[in-house]
């Protein structure tokens, strides 16, 4: 049984579902076994699509109009579409660039196979540029992830406002735009020091200033 798939991007009724569900009726997908979701394609939240591969049974075969419209990127479509052929299911794309795509013919496979390869290179290069950037930060000084928020401006007010009783903490953090687990590993309930804070202030003085 052939089972069809279709996404349009907006939800404000900009865009429609017409060509894609036309296109799909043509190649033999019949009406009442369409799915369809209006959201963006990065969006985990897909009703439509999570309602089509749970209604796919061994043997049928998942039909879309282009292969953007099934996945958030190329790794998501790459495994899912592994998925599907781990439980006997085809996979074919009507049009666009993967439109030689047919997992039920041996061409097709060979096609798909070539997106899986791009995709494992995809994601060699993310890691590859990863720890590139993450040796770069630590040639600066810097551990890597996410720079802190807090600055040695931040924290001396936030030393300050510590040790004053009536200072809600929730306020200050709003404030300061900080988390509460940002202030508390450089600062104490009681405004002194922690250890993040005593190094942060250590780099500023041994960069010869401050940033406030």
């Amino acid at each position: 049984m052939l089972v069809g798939y279709i996404r349009v991007s907006k939800a404000d009724g900009r865009q429609v579902t017409d060509l894609q569900r036309d296109a799909l009726l043509a190649a033999g997908v019949e009406a009442q076994h369409v799915y369809e979701d209006a959201a963006s394609g990065r969006r985990d939240d897909r009703p439509g699509l999570s309602a089509c591969l749970k209604a796919l049974r061994q043997g049928d075969t998942l039909v879309v109009w282009k292969l953007d419209r099934l996945g958030r990127d190329l790794r998501h479509l790459v495994n899912t579409v592994h998925d599907l052929a781990a439980r006997g299911i085809g996979f074919r794309v009507l049009a666009g660039q993967g439109a030689n795509i047919d997992t039920t013919s041996p061409n097709g496979k060979l096609v798909f196979g070539i997106f899986a390869a791009l995709a494992e290179f995809e994601r060699e290069l993310i890691v590859e540029r990863t720890r590139a950037g993450l040796k770069a930060a630590r040639a600066r000084g810097r551990v890597g992830g996410r720079p802190y928020k807090m600055t040695s401006a931040k924290l001396r007010l936030a030393m300050a406002a510590m040790g004053q009783p009536e200072t809600i903490v929730g306020n200050l953090c709003t404030e300061l735009d900080i988390t509460r687990q940002t202030l508390y590993r450089h600062v104490g309930p009681d405004g002194s020091l922690r250890p993040d804070g005593r190094k942060l202030l250590g780099a500023v003085v041994s960069a010869g200033g401050s940033d406030g």
